[in-house]
C-alpha cells in the first residue's frame, strides 16, 4: 500500500508498518500495515512482537505548531 494511501485511510491514528519499498533517498514509499490504533500504546505492544528489521512507526494526525507542547 502506498504511504499516502495509509495516511488517508487511517486518519489520526498511530501506524506500525513494514517498509516494502523506498525512494532514492531511502524514504518509505510502499508499506504493509501491521497495526494501527488511536492509542499509541497498542502499536508499541505490536512492535514488541514483530521480527522484522525495516519498519516504520508514525502518527497520521496533525503535528503541533512550533512553540506548542503536548503531554501524553
Amino acid at each position: 500500500m502506498k504511504l499516502e494511501a495509509v495516511k488517508k485511510q487511517y486518519k489520526n491514528e498511530w501506524i506500525l508498518a513494514e517498509v516494502l519499498e523506498e525512494d532514492k533517498l531511502n524514504r518509505p514509499t510502499k508499506v504493509k500495515v501491521i497495526a494501527h490504533s488511536k492509542d499509541r500504546g497498542e502499536t508499541y505492544e505490536a512492535m514488541e512482537k514483530i521480527k522484522i528489521k525495516d519498519f516504520l512507526h508514525f502518527y497520521t494526525g496533525k503535528v503541533p505548531k512550533k512553540g506548542y507542547a503536548v503531554a501524553f
